[in-house]
């Protein structure tokens, strides 16, 4: 399908009619991938399209392509953007860079002053966040709030996130910070280096807990 068969945008109460289909979707594909994910429930979706502070992508035809949402923590000082789903008919497409981007310039017009960060295993959600300013941390530089760490509970990874201490998971840390942040360019190299070192140890690492 053509990019331009694809809308996307801010998400409104209209689109609460997808939530179902879109945690469904996010919840079987972390099976899919063996790795873990704070599972969300439809309400809950459903309610950040209410304050729109998610994106969606839709076909011209209504049909559901992909998922995005905003959640701030620490007394809004800190933005997440989270629970980035594709519908696996629309995977390879591009599609998650254009809601990636959309998301991440909805935050920061909602929320100018704030930190953004993520936490992920996927290699292409790591480089896009890269391509847009996101610079790799450690857990220590990510918001303190008690309620963010305990949306990590629903994730199979949560005994080794509390085993360490909360300072390192599965998970890499990515962080946009407006006051000082790197250009796409400057994060290229780090990128190649966790390709070429740090995932391999990852992917064992992650088989050897999920088995």
């Amino acid at each position: 399908m053509e990019q331009t068969d694809i809308i996307v945008r801010t998400a409104t109460y209209a689109d609460i009619a997808y939530a179902s289909i879109i945690t469904s979707e996010m919840e079987a594909s972390a099976v899919a991938r063996g790795t873990g994910i704070a599972k969300r429930s439809p309400d809950y979706v459903a309610l950040k399209m209410e304050e729109g502070k998610a994106v969606i992508a839709l076909t011209t035809a209504g049909e559901w392509v992909g998922f995005c949402y905003i959640e701030a923590w620490g007394d809004e000082q800190y933005v997440a953007n989270s629970g980035l789903i594709v519908s696996p008919a629309f995977r390879k497409t591009g599609v998650a860079k254009k809601i990636k981007e959309a998301i991440f310039k909805l935050s920061r017009q909602k929320y100018p002053d704030a930190k953004i960060f993520g936490l992920t295993t996927g290699l292409a959600v790591m480089k896009i966040n890269s391509d847009l300013g996101y610079e790799p941390v450690t857990y220590s530089e990510l918001t303190d709030d008690e309620q963010f760490w305990a949306g990590c509970r629903s994730c199979v990874n949560f005994d080794i996130l509390m085993s360490k201490d909360r300072k390192n998971c599965m998970c890499t840390a990515m962080l946009y910070d407006p006051a000082d942040h790197y250009e796409p360019e400057e994060t290229v190299g780090w990128i190649q280096v966790f390709v070429q070192f740090t995932l391999p140890v990852k992917r064992v690492l992650m088989c050897t807990q999920c088995w």
